[in-house]
């Protein structure tokens, strides 16, 4: 009976503190925008435009999917993408909708390498995994042209900080795809298309100065079109389907 009496308690308890959580939820906008001092965000509240500058950080591969041909052959037992490091600098034009939602231009440059791993000798090791003898790295180093174009919502400000999630859309075309270079590992290797189209989420945080707003994002990109140009010639490029990019970008902007 004491044991029963004592789980009707701690039930009561819990939907307590379950709706003082929605409670806060709920009525958190309304008390930072009431109680909290954002004095460096009104120098910016009433600004329908502005500009900046963004660095960042990328981490990209290529996400490989087999085709028929690569179950059927015996030369090539794995193929995937590696991840390559590389950096970004972007420009930003900001236009300001309603209280919580922008407009973004991110147009830039992405210095970004992908790596594609082949083992033609791959053998079950003891472990049940894939043992890689002989594994092969073929490095693509592209300079990118970037056209990003983003919404973002922001949350109310509070202390001169909030929160945002942004979404959006980005096209680039790779110069150095005609490259001497590129043209010379071709004729050994699968050839990508240059032009690439991604849906891209991300999340991050602003931070109101006196000067400038300063914001870190976490962004991931996800290609939506098929970059393998075929090539019935090469092996290589008959069991691959299809190859997508895959990116993490972490980007500081400084905007105002």
């Amino acid at each position: 009976m004491e044991s029963i009496h004592f789980r009707y308690l701690l039930s009561l308890h819990w939907r307590k503190v379950v709706l003082l959580i929605l409670g806060s939820f709920l009525f958190f906008p309304l008390f930072s925008q009431k109680y909290s001092k954002n004095t460096n965000f009104l120098e910016y509240k009433n600004k329908d435009y502005y500009f900046g500058i963004t660095i960042g950080f990328n981490s990209s591969k290529h996400f490989t999917l087999q085709s028929d041909e690569f179950i059927r052959n015996d030369s090539i037992q794995v193929i995937q993408g590696a991840q390559g490091l590389g950096f970004d600098v972007n420009g930003i034009v900001n236009f300001k909708i309603g209280e919580n939602f922008d407009i973004r231009a991110l147009p830039g440059f992405s210095f970004a390498t992908r790596v594609l791993e082949f083992d033609p000798k791959g053998d079950a090791s003891s472990g049940g995994g894939i043992e890689f003898s002989n594994l092969r790295r073929e490095s693509l180093e592209s300079i990118l042209v970037k056209f990003p174009f983003h919404v973002r919502y922001k949350s109310a400000p509070f202390k001169d900080k909030r929160a945002f999630i942004v979404t959006g859309l980005n096209y680039s075309f790779d110069v150095a795809s005609n490259s001497k270079v590129r043209e010379e590992l071709a004729k050994n290797l699968i050839q990508v298309s240059p032009n690439d189209f991604q849906f891209e989420v991300g999340v991050g945080m602003q931070f109101f100065f006196p000067y400038f707003i300063f914001s870190p994002e976490f962004k991931f990109s996800q290609g939506l079109n098929n970059t393998l140009i075929y090539n019935q010639n090469l092996l290589e490029s008959r069991v691959i389907e299809k190859l997508m990019s895959r990116t993490f970008t972490i980007s500081f902007h400084i905007e105002g």
